[in-house]
């Protein structure tokens, strides 16, 4: 089997090191349609087989289901062997009878709904509760999740509360982690951030994080985690009717996804392959975090990330007009 290749970055200055490649556990919470089980944890158990160690969840996928199946997959392994993040911004409570329930996109979820609280209790309430779901006694990475409507409160009392747990050793690196790469540029200028996980911001198809969050990050010191490299499907296959950020491809971007794919196929490169190494071009950039509903796709996103890529491809996709002449490469 494709092993992730070694190289392990530290976030920051937290002393917290990552692989290049991680694994996003929303999947594993029945993303879009149910997935079983005993496929679940046998995901688990192959990332980190491929050295895939760096296991991201949150509360809000699946409330709660990913962090309990992820607990049952890790528990007898060696604490060490693996660095773990989870998310806080969102507490869970049992559903009162009568009250819709939330889906919000995950299939056959526990009865629980989500509940948005930044205050200092709910932050420090709501990693507790991850810990219980998770088995395990302490975290590596805690990100606030979401808070692009909340920018107050994460002044005023979320990141404070995270900054208190780091400064008691109760996590070792804090940051946010959203789909606003404007907003984590203000958070990464303004605050004492380790780590950010950007979603779909930096990716073959876009590069908005590149014009305002990874200058700043650069400058601070401040580690990027990237997520959503395949923008939703559309990066991993171009077919028609495919997702771009959560939602059916505007024609004109699956026709620029289509084009990508093509210049690839001229070097006998997956597109799948070239999205996936693209990000790692600007040195802010740590590791990437994709999700994966099974092992076959753990296994096709090791043996993507390990694909030799002639740098001939990257300057093609330039002369061609399908990256900026100012994009930095990874060659």
């Amino acid at each position: 089997m494709a092993q992730v290749p070694q190289g392990a970055r530290e976030l920051g200055r937290s002393g917290v090191h990552v692989p290049p490649l991680g694994l996003g556990c929303a999947p594993l919470a029945n993303l879009y349609a149910a997935v079983p089980e005993e496929r679940a944890l046998a995901t688990v158990h192959t990332a980190l087989d491929l050295g895939c160690t760096y296991l991201d969840t949150a509360p809000h996928y699946g409330v709660g289901l990913s962090e309990e199946r992820l607990g049952r997959a890790l528990a007898g392994r060696d604490r060490g062997s693996y660095t773990l993040s989870t998310k806080v911004g969102r507490r869970l409570r049992d559903r009162a009878p009568g009250e819709p329930a939330q889906p919000d996109g995950f299939a056959d979820t526990p009865d629980r709904v989500r509940e948005w609280d930044f205050t200092r209790d709910g932050i420090r309430a709501s990693l507790e509760s991850s810990l219980e779901r998770l088995g395990v006694e302490a975290l590596d990475i805690v990100y606030v999740h979401d808070p692009e409507n909340h920018i107050r409160e994460v002044y005023e009392t979320a990141f404070p509360a995270l900054a208190e747990l780091r400064d008691q050793k109760l996590v070792r690196a804090i940051g946010f982690g959203m789909n606003y790469s404007d907003i984590l540029a203000r958070f990464v200028a303004d605050l004492d951030v380790d780590v950010v996980l950007c979603a779909g911001r930096w990716t073959l198809l876009e590069r908005t994080a590149y014009d305002d969050l990874l200058p700043v990050c650069e400058r601070r010191g401040t580690s990027v985690v990237v997520g959503g490299v395949y923008n939703s499907g559309l990066l991993a296959d171009p077919r028609p009717g495919a997702r771009y950020n959560y939602e059916e491809a505007p024609p004109e971007i699956a026709e620029r996804a289509r084009r990508l794919a093509a210049v690839c196929a001229e070097f006998g490169v997956p597109l799948r392959a070239a999205a996936l190494r693209f990000p790692f071009g600007h040195p802010a950039v740590a590791t990437a975090v994709i999700g994966a509903a099974g092992p076959d796709e753990v296994r096709d996103n090791a043996e993507m990330f390990g694909y030799d890529i002639p740098d001939e491809l990257w300057h093609a996709l330039v002369e061609r007009g399908l990256l900026d002449d100012d994009i930095p490469l990874p060659v």
